[in-house]
């Protein structure tokens, strides 16, 4: 096969990423073929394992960067997937992969043209101080609800970075709520309690896309098995940011109720569905306005797979969805209802039912009494349904388990 710029085209995860990628047209893409005169081939690619099937674009020149692009926190991974990318990873630090007769994508730009000024690893690479930066990347179908996610590592293989890509509404959002989460969360970095968290090293627009620039996990970091009864000291200690509790207000003219009673009346004008969710909210409204709540910050996705042991610490990532001023103990909620509904792959009725024994199983330590405890249950199912909504009025199209599911659940609470 030899194609000359011709990725960008293809309707496929390949064809997803390089547009995100590369998009620039002046950039050209060359697989197993020359690149045109006048160019300058900056970067290589292997194109693991073929270009039709494509799962990872692992980047040539440094051994090590490849080896470290398949087996960097290799531990976080499924079993099946570890011992995929285990394998390529012994491969490539042997160079075997270099060797291999898997596709080259090569990578030039014209001559007279500065890399940094269309190529984004070599943007990023600037921010981290210079010096050259080996850029891998996955490859998987596109979704309009995912984000490319370039991996960068110095010659000795060494992480430097990793770069979140927001590439339509959707995913822009996400990065950009992300990199505000992570300034905040800096702020209070070494607060008893509290878990570990990557720093932002940058953030920067690129090409109309919202890119966020993580800090790379600790070496040794660990995840958390996925039956790990939940971190409550953790959760008490993202609400409140280091702070004392807060004393709690009632529902009934909080800035969170305000909230959803706007997104709810803004998902009617774009969705017939979005009428129901004005209802629940009223309903929400009238059951429990005079309840008196704690509020808060949360993660926002605190679920086993965002979060990780190093040195006895917790550390979290991911922190897209995060937010301020919802009751406490959406943390714990949402931990209850992810297990259930993405792990067990169980209908969005049982992983409401799941918050619902969780909260009443735990949520005494978390100074939810009865009463506080069925207004986060039934405030957290309207405020998912909403972000199915926000997600699917973004481009992202809905989530099939959520809706209308989680409606009719909610409905069925009142």
């Amino acid at each position: 096969m030899s194609r000359v710029d011709d990725l960008r085209s293809r309707e496929d995860g390949l064809g997803w990423v390089t547009r995100a990628v590369f998009g620039d047209q002046r950039i050209t893409l060359a697989v197993d073929a020359p690149v045109p005169a006048g160019h300058t081939v900056v970067a290589r690619y292997a194109v693991v394992p073929s270009v039709d099937r494509a799962r990872f674009l692992l980047p040539l020149g440094s051994s090590r960067a490849t080896a470290a692009a398949l087996l960097a926190y290799n531990a976080l991974r499924p079993v099946k997937v570890r011992a995929v990318r285990a394998a390529l990873g012994v491969a490539a630090r042997a160079g075997v992969v270099a060797r291999a007769p898997f596709p080259v994508l090569s990578v030039a730009v014209p001559t007279a043209l500065d890399p940094a000024e269309v190529l984004l690893a070599e943007r990023l690479s600037t921010e981290l101080g210079g010096g050259r930066a080996y850029a891998a990347c996955g490859v998987r179908p596109p979704d309009p609800n995912h984000k490319p996610t370039l991996q960068l590592f110095d010659h000795a293989g060494t992480p430097r970075g990793y770069a979140k890509i927001g590439w339509n509404d959707a995913t822009r959002a996400l990065v950009t709520a992300e990199a505000a989460a992570l300034r905040e969360v800096a702020e209070v970095a070494g607060v008893a309690g509290h878990p570990a968290t990557p720093r932002l090293l940058a953030e920067t627009s690129w090409a109309g896309q919202a890119v966020a620039l993580v800090e790379p996990l600790p070496i040794g970091v660990r995840g958390m098995p996925v039956d790990a009864p939940p971190e409550l000291a953790a959760l008490l200690a993202v609400a409140r940011r280091g702070r004392p509790p807060a004393t709690p207000r009632p529902l009934a003219g909080s800035s969170f109720l305000d909230r959803l009673t706007v997104q709810a009346q803004r998902a009617a004008e774009t969705d017939p569905a979005g009428a129901r969710a004005v209802a629940a909210v009223a309903e929400l409204a009238r059951r429990h306005g005079d309840v008196a709540v704690e509020f808060g910050h949360w993660h926002g996705d605190w679920v086993p797979w965002n979060l990780g042991r190093h040195a006895g610490e917790l550390v979290a990532w991911d922190w897209e969805h995060s937010g301020p001023d919802v009751p406490v103990g959406f943390d714990l909620a949402h931990d209850a209802f992810q297990r259930s509904l993405v792990l067990r792959g169980e209908p969005a009725a049982t992983a409401a039912e799941q918050v619902r024994q969780w909260l009443d199983r735990y949520g005494d330590r978390l100074g939810l009494d009865p009463a506080r405890r069925r207004l986060v249950a039934d405030a957290y199912l309207i405020e998912m349904w909403l972000r199915t909504w926000r997600l699917a009025d973004a481009g992202a199209g809905w989530n099939p388990a959520l809706h209308p599911a989680l409606l009719d659940v909610i409905e069925k609470r009142q």
